[in-house]
């Protein structure tokens, strides 16, 4: 059985000293493809650093180049040109992390949305998809997208916490959604639990987020989350789609190989015994 990872922050000081372990213990776990999450463009040009560093086959390892919401205040002419460069390198998959964050408005939101068409309108250009994020800002996200939609030749909105009008909305655009740790949340994601069948074969990809997002159905729970906890997201999105955990992985694995380009892993002896 083989997951892929399609949101990890890796270049986060909680994974600095121990990079190696972390990435065996995914690969042990059956997470046999991780895409490395950039929120900015220096985390992004990290993150392909690391691509580079920890996967000698070139075929394990890849991220995404963007500018988050919250640093969409810093975003200039020159921002979309270093965007670009990083956009034209092999392990780069995707445009992003970007979009609208309503929630916490770190950036103002004139700023955000700027910055968001910016980042699509590369997107549309090099044909690469988009990964979204989005906080209390659906209706306008849709809005913004709708205007590059039939350019892109797809977009996911990473970490959906949000409810069924929202869900429906982006399924009707034929958005993939992206599914975290948060579903394991009994305080606040509960709600997600009933949308989990809504969503269509080939529409649906899991992420760890981590460091973030720690599956709090973990017992004995560990400090900080990691792309090994993926599998805890698995079993609570597979529980309630009425899946095997064998059917869930199978089709969510060839969404994200199919979503990002990349190419197929053989199975280790590990991966099988999952």
């Amino acid at each position: 059985m083989q997951l892929i990872d399609i949101g990890v922050n890796l270049t986060h000081d909680s994974f600095a000293s121990q990079l190696e372990a972390v990435l065996e213990r995914a690969y042990r776990a059956g997470v046999c493809q991780l895409v490395l999450t950039g929120t900015s463009l220096a985390v992004s040009a990290e993150s392909l650093a690391l691509c580079r560093r920890l996967d000698d086959s070139g075929r394990r390892l890849f991220c995404t180049a963007g500018v988050h919401p919250h640093e969409a205040s810093d975003w200039t002419s020159a921002s979309a040109a270093e965007l670009r460069d990083l956009l034209g390198e092999p392990e780069v998959r995707a445009v992003g992390e970007c979009g609208l964050d309503f929630n916490r408005d770190f950036s103002p939101r004139p700023a955000q949305e700027k910055a968001l068409e910016a980042q699509l309108t590369l997107a549309a250009e090099l044909q690469l998809p988009v990964f979204l994020h989005e906080r209390e800002a659906d209706q306008r996200l849709r809005e913004i997208l709708r205007d590059f939609r039939d350019h892109l030749p797809a977009a996911v909105v990473h970490c959906f916490t949000a409810d069924r009008r929202a869900l429906y909305g982006y399924l009707d655009m034929d958005l993939h959604i992206g599914i975290t740790g948060w579903i394991c949340d009994e305080r606040r994601g509960t709600h997600l639990h009933p949308l989990m069948r809504d969503i269509p074969k080939g529409r649906l990809m899991l992420e760890s987020d981590a460091p973030y997002l720690l599956p709090r159905t973990l017992r004995p729970r560990p400090r900080h989350n990691e792309p090994a906890f993926l599998t805890e997201v698995l079993a609570e999105v597979a529980r309630h789609r009425g899946e095997t955990l064998e059917q869930l992985a199978a089709h969510t694995t060839a969404c994200a190989r199919a979503f990002f380009g990349l190419p197929a892993i053989e199975e280790s002896a590990e991966e099988r015994e999952h």
